[in-house]
């Protein structure tokens, strides 16, 4: 079940947000869906296709949904997009003084380790619980599913699309954390989340999954040559030697000037949409 607690109109579509109880999550969450212009007027409620975005650290679903843009594009192409939190939240769930780590930090992956196994199962979330909640509540095609996403939102994009190719259409990534298991932050989330076992982090792992991929959805991936976290933190060049050894889809393009800000998003998030609604809007 979920309730509205706001609603806005944009572009001739309807930006609105809710609440439910996540059984995956042990908690309340809540959800932006921006419902395009030809959602409401159609009065044989046609289904619409629709896109998952996955906020970066620190983030929720208002980021997004206030900073990237993004309704334009969705009410020309005629496709809704859900913003999901980035993590558990409340006070029964376990968090860190640390901001890259806990609560608005999930990864999009399902914690092993205690105390954070009892709510930060995101991944689950994202592939299972949600989607299945959105084709319950709204009028959407469950075959007709891109996912996107930005810094750690990028990162779950991409691991989420290539382990569930029957799932997800289309893909695309913004800034991703193209291999964690490599980087500091992920170093750090996979350690508490899934353990010193680290056999168990290459499956969140995009240059590992490349390597085992069963389907070679095509990678959109644009990246800010001033990005303050471009060596350190986020490794496209890794990504694309994977992609080019395994033969896998890729299109990483590289951008002067620009940084790891939402203004960096805002001002590609058309070619996104479009590159989503190439394959979204396929007759089936």
């Amino acid at each position: 079940m979920i309730k509205e607690v706001a609603t806005n109109k944009i572009f001739g579509g309807w930006q609105r947000r809710f609440q439910h109880y996540s059984s995956v999550l042990n908690c309340d969450m809540v959800f932006s869906i921006y419902l395009p212009p030809n959602y409401d007027e159609q009065a044989n409620k046609q289904k619409t296709p629709v896109l998952f975005w996955l906020s970066g650290l620190t983030c929720n679903d208002q980021n997004f949904v206030t900073k990237a843009g993004a309704q334009r594009y969705a009410a020309e192409y005629n496709i809704a997009i859900v913003a999901p939190d980035t993590s558990p939240r409340g006070e029964s769930v376990p968090d860190d003084d640390a901001w890259d780590f806990a609560q608005g930090a999930g990864f999009y992956l399902n914690a092993t380790q205690e105390p954070w196994s009892q709510h930060f199962q995101m991944y689950d979330y994202i592939v299972d619980e949600l989607p299945s909640l959105i084709a319950e509540n709204f009028s959407i095609y469950t075959n007709k599913i891109g996912i996107f996403g930005h810094s750690m939102g990028g990162h779950g994009a991409i691991t989420i699309a290539l382990k569930n190719p029957e799932k997800f259409t289309s893909v695309s990534a913004f800034s991703p954390i193209c291999s964690p298991i490599n980087c500091p932050w992920g170093k750090k989330a996979f350690t508490h989340y899934l353990g010193e076992d680290q056999s168990r982090w290459s499956h969140y792992d995009s240059c590992e999954l490349i390597t085992a991929a069963t389907d070679r959805l095509p990678l959109l991936v644009d990246q800010g040559e001033e990005d303050e976290f471009l060596q350190e933190q986020l490794k496209p060049e890794l990504l694309l030697q994977a992609c080019n050894k395994y033969n896998h889809p890729l299109n990483l393009r590289r951008h002067q000037g620009y940084d790891h800000s939402y203004y960096f998003i805002a001002s590609f998030i058309g070619d996104h949409i479009h590159h989503h609604a190439q394959a979204l809007t396929k007759t089936s």
